[in-house]
């Protein structure tokens, strides 16, 4: 009796669906790799980013304590000894140098050469090596001494705090040479360099003010200068990146 063995059926014959679905499975790992080849390029690419603004912070960092060492050091190879403060951000300007009496904001004639002087100075050594690519603002700030003002120009220690760093601007825009014009000069973004600012008696050089040293100690005008820093957009690219929430989802 002949007898026939039937063959055994294709896989994809028993078992339609199966070749199927190990298709798409093959399909996803792929598109699982690509996406993680992706992600990982922008990782790379944002590691390098955010490591060259932290170098160019690092730079500028470095450039603004050269500029207060260098502005401090030939001061006082002039005779002018000031001070530098706050990690290398401030020049400090004491009252001795400048003359500021009390309840007065206005340049004496004693100290305007004094004046004219540091003007020049700060002029030669920011505006060296093209320094000012990684300033921001440089601010001359007034301040008082803690006894209650109410004489001109107003507003009290506030307007007497900053009219005595607007005076010590305008007698440079007059005294400098042009060509060494403070006012002329322009940041990283082609805005003025220098501001002004009063702080009336908030940022005391001494909390202890009973006598007229003490009180001089406070009156007196900081330089402190600002560099550059990545610009907001580039904190929202990291932020978005690696999923920071926001301020809405997190309330």
């Amino acid at each position: 009796m002949r007898s026939f063995r039937q063959s055994a059926a294709p896989v994809d014959e028993e078992n339609p669906y199966w070749v199927s679905f190990s298709d798409v499975m093959a399909a996803l790992v792929v598109i699982f790799i690509l996406a993680s080849l992706v992600l990982l390029m922008q990782l790379v690419e944002l590691k390098q980013d955010v490591s060259e603004k932290i170098k160019d912070l690092e730079v500028a960092e470095k450039v603004r304590e050269t500029i207060v060492e260098d502005i401090a050091r030939e001061l006082e190879d002039k005779s002018i000894k000031v001070q530098v403060a706050e990690n290398h951000s401030i020049i400090r300007i004491p009252n001795d140098v400048l003359g500021f009496s009390t309840g007065k904001f206005g340049i004496d004639s004693k100290y305007k050469n004094t004046a004219r002087t540091i003007g020049e100075v700060i002029a030669r050594v920011v505006t060296k090596d093209n320094r000012t690519d990684y300033l921001d603002t440089i601010f001359l700030e007034g301040h008082t001494d803690n006894r209650p003002f109410w004489g001109a120009p107003g507003k009290g220690n506030w307007g007497l705090s900053t009219f005595r760093a607007i005076s010590l601007w305008e007698y440079w825009a007059k005294a400098i040479d042009k060509d060494m014009a403070l006012y002329d000069l322009r940041n990283h973004e082609g805005q003025p360099l220098f501001s002004v600012s009063g702080y009336a008696a908030t940022r005391p050089v001494t909390e202890v003010q009973n006598e007229e040293s003490d009180y001089e100690l406070n009156r007196r005008i900081d330089i402190r200068i600002t560099i550059r820093r990545p610009d907001a957009e580039d904190y929202e690219k990291v932020k978005s990146t690696f999923g920071e929430p926001d301020a809405a989802s997190q309330n």
